[in-house]
Parts: C-alpha cells; sequence; structure tokens
C-alpha cells in the first residue's frame, strides 16, 4: 500500500468535533432501516474532505453514514447537500452508473444534530494513488478504461426516466458554476491569493461557444479515482461515491475536471503529471479523451481541444476555490478530514496553474 493509501484509506476513531449520540441514532434506524439490529458502534472513514463519513457495525451488517459536518460548523451556502446525494444516488440505482443501495434519509436534526444518509457498505477497494502502484500495467489500463467508461455512460443517463429532470437550473451552466465558486472562494477567503482574483474577473468574459451549446446532462462534479469503489481484483467499478456536487450541467465540464490529473502532480492534488505513463500501462491524455469522444459520441477530440485550456484552466480555479473552503472549515476545526490542514497550502498554486492555462487561451 503507498503512503497516500496510508493516509487516506480505513477508518479512525470518531473526532469529538464529530461525535454523536449512538443511542438515538440506533433507536432511529431501528424504525426506518429494514432488518436494522443493534448493538451499534461507530469509526469514522479518514478519506474525504467535506461530509463526513462513518462505518456503522453491528454484530451481523456493516452501513454507511454521510452526513452533514458537525453542527458547529459554519457552512457555506449551498454546500453540504446530503438531500441531493441520497436523491441521485437512489435515481441511479437501477442506471448504468453504480451505486451504493441507499437505505434511509434523515432530515431531523434532532436525532445526530445534522442531516444523514443511511446506504449499504459496499466491499471492495479504493485507490488513492492514480498512478497505482500496486497493479501491473495491464490492470491499470483496465482501471482507467472502467473510469471512461462509467463515466460516459454518466452523462448518458435519461433524466426523464430517472426522475432527474429538474435536478439542476437552465442556462448557461459555466457562467452559474464561475459565479457559484467565486462567491464560495470569498466567503471562505483565509488570505488573498492575487490569481483568484485575476481568474474571478477573465473567466465570466472568456468562455468560449463549446461552452454555451446548451447540452444538459447529469453531472457528477468530482468524478476521480478516490471517488470510485473496485471490486478487490482491482477491475470493476462497483459504485461511484460522493455525489455533493453533482447536478444537471455541461458533460465537458465534468469530464475535463476528470482529465485534469494528466495535468498536475501528485503534490498539487492527485495527480499523475510526471509518471512515464507508458511504462505504467496508463493511458496517455489523447486516447483518453479518444475512449471518451467514442463511447458518448457528443463531441470529437478536435474540437474538445480547441478549447481544452479553458475547461482546465475553469476547473482548477474551482478546485483551488473548493481547496480553499476545506481550508477555512480546517481553520474553524469542522473538517472531517486531518488532511484537510494542508489543503490551504495546495489552493494558492491550484490557482496559479489556472491562471497560467487561462493565458494559453
Amino acid at each position: 500500500m503507498s503512503q497516500m493509501d496510508q493516509n487516506f484509506s480505513g477508518t479512525q476513531e470518531v473526532p469529538s468535533s464529530h461525535l454523536f449520540n449512538l443511542a438515538q441514532l440506533s433507536l432511529w434506524m431501528t424504525d426506518h432501516v429494514q432488518g436494522f439490529r443493534g448493538p451499534l458502534s461507530a469509526r469514522m472513514f479518514k478519506g474525504g474532505q467535506s461530509n463526513p463519513t462513518f462505518l456503522l457495525m453491528t454484530p451481523s451488517c456493516q452501513y454507511v453514514m454521510r452526513s452533514k459536518p458537525a453542527p458547529v460548523a459554519q457552512l457555506l451556502p449551498s454546500a453540504h447537500a446530503i438531500e441531493r446525494e441520497f436523491r441521485v444516488m437512489k435515481a441511479l440505482e437501477k442506471s448504468q452508473v453504480p451505486v451504493a443501495r441507499m437505505l434511509a434519509l434523515c432530515t431531523d436534526e434532532s436525532i445526530t444534530g445534522r442531516a444523514f444518509f443511511i446506504m449499504e457498505m459496499v466491499q471492495g477497494r479504493v485507490f488513492w494513488d492514480q498512478s497505482l502502484p500496486e497493479l501491473d500495467p495491464q490492470k491499470r489500463r483496465r482501471v482507467y478504461q472502467q473510469m471512461n467508461q462509467v463515466i460516459s455512460n454518466l452523462h448518458a443517463v435519461d433524466l426523464s426516466s430517472t426522475g432527474l429532470s429538474d435536478f439542476g437550473k437552465a442556462g448557461n451552466y459555466f457562467e452559474r458554476q464561475i459565479a457559484r465558486w467565486s462567491q464560495q472562494y470569498l466567503a471562505s477567503e483565509t488570505e488573498p491569493i492575487q490569481e483568484m482574483q485575476k481568474l474571478i474577473e477573465w473567466l465570466p468574459h472568456n468562455m468560449p461557444g463549446s461552452s454555451k451549446d446548451g447540452k444538459l446532462c447529469l453531472v457528477h462534479g468530482d468524478f476521480r479515482l478516490d471517488n470510485l469503489i473496485f471490486d478487490t481484483q482491482g477491475e470493476d467499478i462497483l459504485a461511484v461515491l460522493d455525489w455533493e456536487l453533482s447536478t444537471l450541467g455541461h458533460p465537458l465540464a465534468d469530464f475535463s475536471y476528470h482529465c485534469m490529473s494528466w495535468h498536475v502532480t501528485p503534490e498539487h492534488f492527485r495527480g499523475i503529471l510526471g509518471y512515464d505513463l507508458k511504462a505504467l500501462g496508463i493511458p496517455l491524455e489523447e486516447e483518453y479523451i479518444r475512449w471518451y469522444c467514442e463511447n458518448t459520441g457528443l463531441t470529437s477530440p478536435e474540437q474538445l481541444r480547441a478549447d481544452w485550456s479553458f475547461f482546465l484552466s475553469y476547473n482548477m480555479f474551482r478546485m483551488a476555490a473548493i481547496l480553499q473552503g476545506i481550508a477555512k472549515r480546517a481553520q474553524v476545526g469542522t473538517a472531517s478530514s486531518l488532511q484537510a490542514q494542508t489543503a490551504g497550502a495546495r489552493a494558492r498554486p491550484m490557482a496559479q496553474l489556472a491562471w497560467t492555462y487561462a493565458q494559453m487561451c
């Protein structure tokens, strides 16, 4: 197991800032989760930076609880959308996008002090290191092929049959997102980042035509390797996790975020820049883009490449805003991961990289 996997994999004791009343939760689950039988114990997953995620254990079964942060948290507007996560995963249960089975949603904050939902525990593997050091080249290629197929399936989800036609707002997705993340960044700013101020001004006035073409699909918002559970062989995807940022939006925004890995180092944000990809068996970005275009038929590699620098700049700006939000929560003591404290240090170089790509447009 790589050092990155050791830092993020597995569980830990529930920190004092995230403790909740197990007895009350057990009583609620008895009434709302079919087949539940206590006694109940809990640990907290190490991974994840936003909505705390807990492993719930009984003598006969394991569950996962995902909740809003602790009640003392100063929540940013529209963040930590537990109800939306529950809704979208419930809607996708019979689709070509694998998700954990949803068991129950609780919006009554008197139970644990925060809204939460309960889902099945999917047994499998999560890879935190995108270079996949524990796999051989053939299996690494299979992992990337599976990721590509699942995000392609996601962007092909029928919104009407899944009941998700109203899961997002109308209008230009990029315009809305740039405005949203500008506001989120300013609300969580701990110290000025000059490049973020430049991007807040530059991005709304430099959106390419392909960002305004009206494409609308279900987007995950944070589709990356460590938000996927693979089978024990590390080949097939069993579940896509962390749907907090999901909405209706532009598929190329979602896909280009996913491809950001090819442009950032592991230190920047779990990227693969700097690795010998051919030797590892990991596809080059050009091949990965071609797979997506072939799988979806939404665009061509040539059309996508024409605006690629803008898409990357936008997504790096967005990621810098997210990292800044995590840093703010770490500052006030409500972040759900010990690694959150390093997020602020990564926000600045991510913003600088975003500005570099903006200047390539």
